[in-house]
């Protein structure tokens, strides 16, 4: 992925931001967790996951540890998105998650919004949602920009 700066309007190239942020996920947690990247922006990333029992707890709902691994991932790839990869290395550095409903079935939508941008740290604000718009979860996680060694 490269930086889609400010002078270059985002919905020319949000087919192929998407596609790059997707096939970027093949052999990893991922695409374990079947984490599809399908709404862009000028400051938000959207990644929906199916609720099945590959992210069950054992009684049959959503587990927060598959929902942070989602805001996680949403995140992370909204970081690389915004910032210019050929210069920087994105990591996260904390997360926080707070869950407010269950869910059993069906699709979860995790919203990245940036909320800062500093030159090394990134914080970042993902909302966890149902097929319906109800809230799951609500995710903040904090990145940090590394340079690259050259």
């Amino acid at each position: 992925m490269r930086n889609f700066g400010k002078n270059i309007r985002m919905e020319e190239h949000k087919a192929k931001i998407l596609e790059v942020c997707n096939s970027i996920c093949k052999g990893t947690l991922m695409e374990t967790l079947e984490i599809e990247y399908v709404d862009v922006g000028e400051n938000f990333l959207i990644a929906k996951m199916p609720v099945n029992s590959r992210v069950y707890q054992p009684d049959g709902v959503l587990h927060g540890g598959a929902t942070v691994a989602l805001a996680e991932s949403v995140g992370s790839a909204a970081s690389y998105i915004f910032l210019d990869r050929n210069k920087y290395e994105v990591r996260g550095i904390e997360i926080a998650a707070n869950h407010v409903k269950g869910i059993r079935e069906g699709f979860v939508y995790a919203r990245a919004s940036l909320l800062h941008k500093g030159r090394t740290t990134q914080l970042w604000e993902i909302k966890v949602t149902n097929e319906e718009g109800a809230l799951i979860s609500n995710c903040k996680l904090t990145t940090i920009a590394l340079a690259k060694n050259e």
